[in-house]
């Protein structure tokens, strides 16, 4: 499996340099680092990067909450909170991005590794989530062209499409379906097509 590629997002340039020494002795592949709210949101786009590490607390006009709620409401990436600070406002802020981690600092390189790959657990799981619904979604889709009133000639039994197509009831059903048709007769056609033929027993 490759390495996890993770953006940097830190204003203090030397735990800035720590984390990403850490990342790499982790064997994490750091795919780029900035120290500024709007930068990150444009790498995020550019790089997507599969989990990017945010410093709460950043020099500018944006701070790292803000910078996260965008780059995971744009991008989908998920985002670790990294901070000094563990204020319950700051909690509850951080909680609106959506975060899929939160390290107080300092911390330890085992709290950095799992917290990561929770994340990246998380964000998999979450993504598979999202691909099973969306095969449920369409195969309720292929269920329900089957549904409603479906305009048949009372002669020839024939169905009217909604292009005004006429075809087979087969026909159609196997355009609008996954079904598939075997041919054979009920015990009614067998007496009236084969008098005196036992029909065959179901």
């Amino acid at each position: 499996m490759n390495a996890a590629r993770i953006l940097v997002v830190e204003d203090e340039l030397i735990v800035s340099m720590d984390i990403q020494m850490r990342l790499a002795g982790l064997g994490y592949q750091v795919a780029g680092t900035t120290s500024d709210g709007a930068e990150a949101i444009t790498l995020a786009g550019d790089l997507r990067p599969d989990l990017v590490l945010m410093d709460v607390r950043l020099g500018g006009e944006m701070d790292g909450i803000e910078a996260a709620e965008q780059i995971h409401g744009r991008f989908g990436a998920p985002v670790v909170f990294l901070t000094a600070y563990s204020e319950d406002h700051t909690v509850e802020r951080a909680k609106s991005a959506h975060p899929f981690g939160y390290l107080l600092k300092p911390f330890e390189d085992r709290e950095l590794k799992t917290t990561v790959e929770i994340a990246l657990y998380k964000h998999r799981a979450e993504g598979l989530l999202r691909d099973r619904n969306a095969e449920l979604e369409a195969a309720l889709a292929r269920v329900k062209l089957l549904s409603g009133l479906l305009p048949i000639c009372a002669g020839c039994k024939q169905i009217r499409d909604d292009k005004g197509y006429w075809s087979q009831v087969e026909t159609y059903i196997q355009r609008h379906s996954e079904a598939t048709f075997t041919h054979g007769l009920c015990p009614n056609c067998v007496q009236k097509y084969f008098p005196g033929v036992d029909a065959p027993q179901a």
